[in-house]
């Protein structure tokens, strides 16, 4: 690979003009505008101070823009990875701030070193195995795990809990203590940033209501009235430094980095698909990986925690104009000014609005319509998506993923382990054939038995498969030709062709001629190395149903 497709930046670059500048600067600070409070509220939902989910987007995303192949998509923290470092780091730093704190820098740090596993490895396939079901159970799941953190806040009063479910107990508990300043105070400003997500979508409308909180409270005393304000903010930027413990003193995180790292390369390669196809460019999964690992190599040592390309930043990005990922690099440097120079105007913000404005994002997550779609769809794929949604409120967001992942393949092996052998008949008036229990005016043809195996031909499945080939055969007497349509078998293992050879030998043994149609080219060469052909003539690429039919 050339240095300009592991580095893209030194591609695009090298052509870059001054006309584009002006998008991406107004882009780049459109987008700063937006992060800036949203970034802070996540930090909060990772339980670490706001500031911190600035230092994410600052550094992840310079090292990010150097990377990556999407010109439109922004990284940063995001709900889903913030609430999974947040409830994981809870149990494992015993509540110490300054172990909480490395050990999340830690989780970045080892995102990084598995992406780039991955990316050496040529690994980046190995995300499909989470589906789009279990990614959308997981999401809703999630959205009501966050929900669950974030309405104590709102309501003012204590929340905690060990567990989605105790967590709600717990608000119902002391919903008679609601502090109705903060209550109203939250509602006004959710109700604010509803509207303006739905008339002025792109548009940093949180940071309006952030800088009108600030202002209110700052001028009125609301914050005597139980209105908790984030306080001082650290000024300046985040010093670069290893994080203050080592991997080997915390070996129970690396459950939480897998999971990270598949939450955080799902979010981001399907990010940079939707802009590539939106802006018709080319996309390259590996190369995600690569992008992925250094923004998060950036993060570690900048005391940010886990990033990812994140949609709803990425769509702000676009909607104002990002024309390359020279508006990352700009929003980077807008919010290091604010860090350097105005970190002051938020310590009036009220931390009522960072939970506002986190249970106002994952409004997103909520994929209800897509959800009744998918159940009109598939019971079985609906059916892994609640496993999702229900692993992830019971067991928390790495174990439900988990069991989501384990009950989506499971359902998979037992398709492939039980697959359909379909009979075939003539369709009338042609010399093409189909599934009689489909079609019932198709034709079957005299002292003929024609299947078609409906799946690859393996091991855990090839005794099911023969035991189907066998039953029909011997339910329909006077047979003396069966033929054998591996169109829809991709892939036969050893064994599977161990077990077509015992077919034709079972066959033969009762004078019924065994023929084998349109099988693949690799399924062709196992079948003759294994010497199928002596029983059942040349398995030809040429040959098709219809011409076996005729000179039976």
């Amino acid at each position: 690979m050339s240095l300009k497709n592991i580095i893209p930046i030194l591609d695009w670059g090298s052509a870059y003009r001054l006309s584009t500048l002006k998008w991406d600067v107004v882009a780049g600070i459109t987008l700063a505008m937006f992060v800036l409070p949203e970034s802070m509220a996540y930090a909060s939902l990772a339980g670490l101070p706001g500031q911190y989910g600035i230092y994410c987007c600052i550094a992840g995303g310079l090292l990010f823009a150097l990377f990556t192949k999407g010109r439109q998509v922004a990284v940063g923290p995001t709900s889903a990875i913030s609430l999974m470092v947040g409830t994981s780091l809870a149990a494992m730093s015993g509540g110490d701030a300054f172990r909480w704190v490395a050990m999340a820098q830690l989780t970045a740090l080892g995102v990084f070193m598995v992406s780039m596993a991955a990316y050496l490895l040529k690994l980046s396939s190995l995300v499909n195995f989470i589906g789009h079901n279990v990614l959308m159970g997981f999401k809703t799941g999630a959205a009501c795990v966050i929900a669950a953190t974030q309405l104590p806040k709102l309501f003012g009063v204590e929340g905690g809990g060990a567990n989605f479910f105790e967590r709600v107990y717990r608000l119902i508990l002391h919903l008679p203590d609601t502090n109705v300043t903060v209550l109203l105070f939250g509602l006004a400003a959710l109700a604010l940033l509803v509207a303006g997500n739905r008339f002025l979508p792109g548009r940093p409308v949180s940071l309006l209501v952030v800088a009108g909180s600030i202002i209110i409270v700052g001028n009125t005393s609301l914050a005597s009235q139980g209105l908790h304000v984030t306080g001082h903010i650290p000024a300046g930027l985040p010093e670069l430094a290893w994080p203050g413990l080592r991997f080997r003193e915390v070996d129970e995180i690396f459950g939480l980095v897998l999971g990270v790292f598949f939450m955080g390369f799902i979010e981001t390669s399907s990010v940079v698909r939707t802009f590539g196809s939106k802006h018709k460019y080319p996309v390259d999964a590996r190369q995600e990986l690569l992008s992925l690992g250094m923004a998060n190599l950036a993060t570690g040592f900048a005391s940010g925690y886990p990033v990812s390309g994140g949609l709803s930043q990425s769509t702000v990005n676009d909607k104002a104009g990002a024309k390359t990922p020279m508006s990352l690099i700009i929003c980077s440097a807008v919010l290091g000014i604010i860090l350097l120079y105005f970190t002051g105007l938020f310590q009036n913000l009220p931390e009522v609005i960072l939970a506002v404005v986190v249970l106002d994002a994952i409004s997103g997550l909520m994929k209800i319509k897509e959800l009744r779609k998918l159940y009109a769809l598939s019971k079985p794929e609906f059916a892994v998506a609640m496993i999702a949604v229900a692993g992830v409120l019971t067991f928390g967001i790495l174990k439900g993923v988990l069991v989501a992942a384990i009950a989506s393949l499971a359902i998979l092996i037992k398709r492939t382990a039980v697959p359909n052998v379909a009979v075939l008949g003539q369709i009338p008036g042609t010399n093409k054939f189909s599934d009689i229990k489909r079609h019932a005016d198709n034709v079957e043809l005299p002292g003929i038995k024609i299947m078609r195996i409906e799946s690859s031909i393996l091991y855990f499945n090839e005794q099911h498969i023969s035991e189907q080939v066998r039953n029909i055969v011997a339910g329909t007497p006077g047979i003396h030709l069966v033929v054998l349509d591996l169109s829809a078998s991709p892939m036969v293992d050893v064994s599977g062709s161990d077990m077509l050879m015992a077919l034709c030998e079972h066959f033969a043994e009762r004078d019924i001629r065994v023929r084998i149609v349109e099988a693949h080219a690799e399924v062709r060469d196992l079948l003759r190395q294994q010497g199928v052909e002596a029983l059942t003539g040349h398995v030809s690429r040429k040959l098709d149903i219809h011409d076996v039919v005729q000179n039976s």
